[in-house]
């Protein structure tokens, strides 16, 4: 077995499609569920693990992202297509909190008193 068939590898295939291949163990397919994966039979008992369509570039790299960040902290061997990497867009900073608010029970909970 060479490195490479250990690698997982998430990529974006011909169709637009993000898809999985690689050796899967049921921790990465629990990690790669969680992140959105479906696993879908296909020809020969494989099974075809890819994301849902129509939801959208954006969603598809944060998705494979955070699912190939997962698998690496696992100590898996992953390689994420370099067009699939997700950065976050900029965003202002918050403006600060006002030091009079102070924090309130939720709705449901009755008030101290």
């Amino acid at each position: 077995m060479t490195p490479d068939d250990e690698t997982i590898r998430i990529t974006r295939g011909q169709g637009g499609e993000v898809e999985v291949s690689g050796r899967i163990d049921a921790v990465a397919r629990e990690v790669l569920q969680r992140a959105g994966f479906l696993f879908l039979p296909a020809l020969r008992g494989r099974v075809w693990i890819r994301l849902p369509f129509d939801l959208g570039r954006d969603w598809e790299n944060r998705h494979a992202t955070w699912a190939a960040g997962i698998l690496s902290t696992a100590r898996y061997r992953v390689h994420l297509d370099p067009g699939l990497r997700y950065t976050p867009p900029d965003k202002p900073d918050a403006p600060a909190r006002p030091p009079t608010m102070t924090a309130q029970a939720p709705p449901s909970r009755p008030q101290r008193h």
